[in-house]
């Protein structure tokens, strides 16, 4: 996937995630989910994604975070960790606390993690990445996803 500031393709590609998984099985499921992840989020204006705490993670503009991926990140759960408007984490969790969670670091920070190993609802993790970008990006950038298509 390239970065969609530069053209260029981004210092973290799914090879660097593969490491040390075999062929097939878990590893190559979690990497489709991946892959999934990492085309909603760098389809967003101005985003950017490098390695951050040995996770593949997105910025807007190179510096703000808004999409963490957290391939059994100090546990066994595959999932991502995002940014959340007010309310938005107390409101998931209490409703499908198996599928959404408090994260650590930044948990106390309204963020909002979703868990990608079983079923996954594409279309709501769209909107969840969405809603993260809307909650971190300027107003400018934000401006871009509001105006009307040009054709």
């Amino acid at each position: 996937m390239r970065d969609n500031l530069t053209g260029e393709y981004p210092p973290t590609t799914s090879s660097l995630s593969l490491q040390g998984r075999g062929a097939g099985g878990k590893g190559a499921r979690d990497e489709v989910r991946l892959d999934r992840l990492r085309a909603l989020c760098l389809a967003l204006p101005e985003t950017t994604e490098r390695l951050s705490h040995g996770e593949p993670t997105w910025f807007v503009r190179d510096k703000k975070t808004f999409v963490m991926y957290a391939d059994h990140h100090h546990d066994d759960v595959l999932a991502f960790w995002c940014a959340a408007p007010p309310e938005a984490q107390e409101f998931l969790v209490s409703g499908d606390p198996e599928r959404y969670f408090r994260p650590p670091y930044v948990g106390h920070r309204g963020w909002i993690g979703v868990r990608l190993d079983g079923e996954v609802d594409w279309d709501e993790i769209g909107e969840l990445v969405l809603d993260a970008y809307r909650t971190v990006a300027p107003r400018r950038l934000l401006s871009l996803l509001d105006a009307p298509e040009q054709t």
